[in-house]
């Protein structure tokens, strides 16, 4: 029997080979097959005794990698060659020079960078920034090191069902955190939308089940929406002599569900669960006309609404995207997002940064495209910034997060900035020296403060005085990385020069002590004053924080501690404890299920029947959290080394407090009514209610103690059925 499997797991292997060739066929020159065939054999020997969690060959990881980046990312031999490769430097005998030898020094700078970066996620918190630090320098480097990440990441993602729960739990977090961003900035939107999907696959499967069953009921009448809406399009566009494609695509299950959740609206409330796209097949020089011509024959049918057009072809993202987007009203009354792009733009939006070399010599004549600028952008962030690589990893991943404001200088220059951005960003934009001395700004001939937000389309024209400097209060209002790490920079070196002068005053108190300035000196004077850093010591003496004459007193008797070394080391978790506490037989915890103390986290209230983990804290034991908690993602994609499993047992009534958030029409008796239901009918006790009533409309939030999901949920079906009311949700308090 075995020797059958092992054939036929041989067959598939060669199956899934040949499926990649086939894709790289069409770019293939020269003896970019036979290199690759050699990547391919290598790579089968260097796993050949290895196996995937799910038991498949550990050879179809590589083989699927390889055919993300060709087939979805549209990356080319190199980069097949660097995936087929990617694991075995890491996990086999073979080195980096045995890579360079086979496959020159290409492949094996790709694939130093890749082994460089798998741990991104591995260690503590500071380990893992400092890792994520180096996988972003890579990408000023040679970006296919991140493309091939992604790709790796994606099958991780799509392979998720085999790992345990904890584990899932682990990679979807860091998944949301980092990657999926990652693939939006750099415009690979099919993968973004793919990682983001499965996230909320693997962390509430019982709503992503929910959103898909939806979805699914209601296809036959979308579709037939859907061919109603594009039949009078179509026609208009044939006579019109267009080569194109309309088709209808459905919002992934993952931004439906961020509307329900931000909106508080049900699924069938939720409009826009489609857009339509037409895709024009035209020359370059002719695009931007054909697509204003294409969005004139949409709106001869439907009306627009003027506040949600979005030209993204006259000023692309900085990521590459363009496209027409508007919202017009269908015949039935429902608004409807309607996409115009070319078929150039069109792979650029699905397939990002791979997609800007296919259409290189086609847009030679434009200025370099907004994704090379971006990286340009990355790169003098990674060379200017010396923060620690944690608020690194947070400024970075912020950025990846951003729209853009477009705003001009006084001679009409286009300026792209973080949504959000100041006039100070702005100042930095231009230059470091004019954001140093940045003292306010007209903002389209107006005088306006430093902190004024920025607008699409506002023309800025920046103040500036010699006497002018940075204080701390400017990290407050710059939003871009660049005038972040500026800022920064200069208070520290605002700081040495202070502490220059408080050094002067120890110096000259430790002389009338007839002491000198030595190490053992210096290490006493920390302990004495509980601080880490000499810098620290001698700011606070400058600044009279601390008064010169308790210099004179640190060598009175008082425990010295050893001075802190430098290095960060992060505190260890609290080991937990055997539970005497018979609370504790409502969950069980670790991969051996045992009944260990743990408190319930204030930030998200579970209850039982909530899907939940365990988070070994520093102080407090473990802390039981929701995994929709809204600090799920943080704590597992820093910390994951500090997760544990969870899992509610069969339990005796207790009641767990949990909140809910009412809104309806106001009229005489509706709060009766709703408490009566609470206190009466369920017996459930309230701790607060907070009605508050605004143009007959009413909103309610109730502190409640349940029993468990099956009881709140029970509750929340009664509340609705009251008239008037219109939403019953849950939050956290």
């Amino acid at each position: 029997m075995q020797t059958v499997d092992i054939e036929k797991e041989n067959k598939e292997i060669i199956r899934r080979y040949r499926k990649l060739l086939r894709h790289a066929k069409p770019f293939l020159k020269d003896d970019d097959a036979k290199i690759i065939k050699k990547a391919f054999f290598t790579s089968l020997q260097a796993h050949k005794d290895m196996r995937r969690r799910s038991g498949e060959p550990y050879i179809y990881h590589p083989l699927a990698v390889a055919q993300i980046a060709v087939e979805e990312i549209g990356l080319g031999t190199t980069s097949i060659i660097a995936a087929l490769l990617h694991d075995v430097v890491e996990d086999t005998h073979l080195e980096i020079s045995d890579i360079e030898r086979d496959f020159g020094p290409k492949v094996a700078r790709i694939i130093d960078g890749l082994t460089k970066i798998s741990g991104v996620f591995e260690h503590g918190s500071s380990q893992q920034a400092e890792n994520f630090r180096k996988m972003i320098l890579t990408l000023s480097d040679d970006v296919r090191v991140i493309l091939i990440k992604l790709a790796d990441r994606l099958h991780n993602m799509r392979t998720l069902g085999s790992m345990p729960r904890e584990k899932q739990l682990k990679i979807s977090s860091e998944t949301i955190y980092l990657y999926a961003p990652l693939a939006h900035r750099l415009g690979l939107y099919a993968i973004k939308t793919e990682l983001e999907d499965l996230y909320l696959k693997y962390t509430d499967p019982e709503v992503y089940r929910g959103i898909a069953r939806k979805i699914n009921e209601t296809k036959a009448a979308r579709d037939k929406f859907i061919k109603d809406f594009i039949e009078p399009l179509q026609t208009a566009l044939d006579k019109s002599n267009f080569d194109f494609i309309v088709k209808g695509r459905p919002k992934s299950i993952y931004s439906i569900w961020n509307k329900i959740r931000k909106q508080n609206t049900p699924f069938e409330e939720v409009y826009d669960l489609f857009a339509i796209r037409v895709i024009i097949d035209t020359p370059y020089e002719n695009e931007k006309a054909a697509c204003w011509k294409a969005y004139s024959i949409v709106t001869d049918f439907y009306k627009p609404n003027p506040d949600r057009l979005r030209d993204w072809i006259s000023t692309p993202k900085a990521n590459g995207y363009e496209s027409l987007h508007t919202t017009v009203m269908s015949k039935s009354g429902q608004w409807v997002e309607v996409q115009i792009r070319t078929k150039r733009m069109d792979d650029i939006a699905e397939k990002g940064y791979a997609a800007h070399w296919k259409y290189k010599e086609a847009t030679q004549s434009k200025s370099e495209s907004g994704l090379e600028e971006w990286i340009k952008k990355v790169r003098e962030l990674i060379e200017t910034n010396d923060s620690s690589a944690l608020e690194f990893m947070d400024d970075f991943r912020t950025n990846l997060f951003h729209e853009e404001v477009f705003v001009f200088t006084p001679k009409g220059d286009l300026k792209i900035l973080p949504h959000g951005a100041t006039t100070l960003d702005f100042a930095f934009e231009i230059h470091t020296q004019i954001g140093m001395h940045c003292l306010g700004a007209k903002v389209n001939q107006k005088l306006v403060p430093l902190s004024y937000i920025l607008n699409n389309g506002d023309q800025v024209e920046i103040l500036t005085s010699s006497k002018q400097k940075p204080s701390e209060d400017w990290l407050k209002f710059v939003v871009s990385s660049k005038a972040r790490a500026k800022i920064k920079d200069c208070l520290k070196e605002e700081k040495k020069k202070i502490a220059s002068d408080g050094k002067e005053i120890v110096l000259r108190k430790l002389h009338q002590m007839k002491l000198d300035l030595n190490t053992e000196t210096l290490n006493q004077l920390l302990a004495y004053f509980n601080m880490k850093f000499p810098l620290d010591l001698y700011y606070d003496v400058a600044k009279g924080i601390i008064d010169p004459k308790e210099i004179k007193r640190f060598q009175e008797p008082k425990e010295i501690k050893k001075p802190e070394k430098k290095e960060i080391v992060e505190p260890k978790p609290q080991e937990p404890k055997r539970s005497g506490d018979p609370n504790a037989d409502l969950l069980l915890i670790g991969d051996d299920m045992e009944k260990i103390d743990y408190k319930l986290a204030k930030c998200c209230n579970p209850i039982p029947g909530d899907d939940v983990f365990g988070f070994v804290t520093v102080n407090e034991g473990i802390k039981i959290h929701r995994t929709t908690c809204p600090n799920a993602i943080e704590l597992m994609s820093h910390y994951g080394y500090r997760v544990v499993k969870a899992k509610w047992t069969a339990q005796k009534e207790l009641a767990f407090l949990t909140g809910l958030k009412i809104t309806g029409m106001d009229r005489v008796g509706i709060v009766n009514d709703i408490t009566r239901i609470i206190s009466n009918e369920l017996k459930v006790n309230m701790r607060s209610i907070t009605i508050e009533t605004e143009d007959g409309m009413f909103e309610g939030r109730i502190m409640l103690f349940v029993h468990d999901t099956k009881h709140l949920n029970k509750l929340i079906m009664k509340l609705k059925k009251v008239q008037d009311v219109i939403t019953v949700n849950r939050f956290e308090s």
